[in-house]
């Protein structure tokens, strides 16, 4: 293992607070997330292992607080909770997808069948030799 230094900095308050919340989303200790930041800084990209991609945003005290609360009561951990309010909303997004293009497919499926001059089920085109 490579030897360790310290470092220490003066930042402003506004990005100690952004850095804060990405490092306890991710989970990750204090220097676990300065060295990632700084390889993905010199190195490029992202270290981690590719398969995973930072999500990080600020909300407002009062919801953070709520969410803190939350967090408590439940024992799961803010970056749990996050991803599974994402997948959730994308799951019903997805569902709500299919059901309106399997409505559009019945919906075009009745036009053809119209436009072709087939007639429904149970109901039968007048005899045209009686005419």
């Amino acid at each position: 293992m490579e030897k360790k230094k310290n470092l220490c900095a003066m930042i402003p308050e506004s990005l100690h607070t952004q850095a804060r919340m990405e490092q306890e989303t991710l989970e990750l200790t204090l220097s676990q997330y300065v060295e990632m930041v700084l390889k993905e800084h010199f190195e490029g990209g992202k270290v981690m292992d590719g398969k995973t991609r930072t999500l990080a945003f600020q909300v407002s005290e009062e919801l953070f607080g709520r969410i803190k609360e939350h967090l408590k009561k439940t024992g799961m951990s803010q970056k749990d909770f996050v991803i599974r309010l994402i997948e959730q909303a994308l799951e019903e997004e997805e569902t709500d997808n299919t059901v309106a293009a399997e409505a559009e497919e019945n919906e075009l499926e009745a036009n053809r069948t119209e436009a072709m001059g087939t007639e429904p089920a149970g109901e039968e085109a007048p005899d045209l030799e009686e005419y």
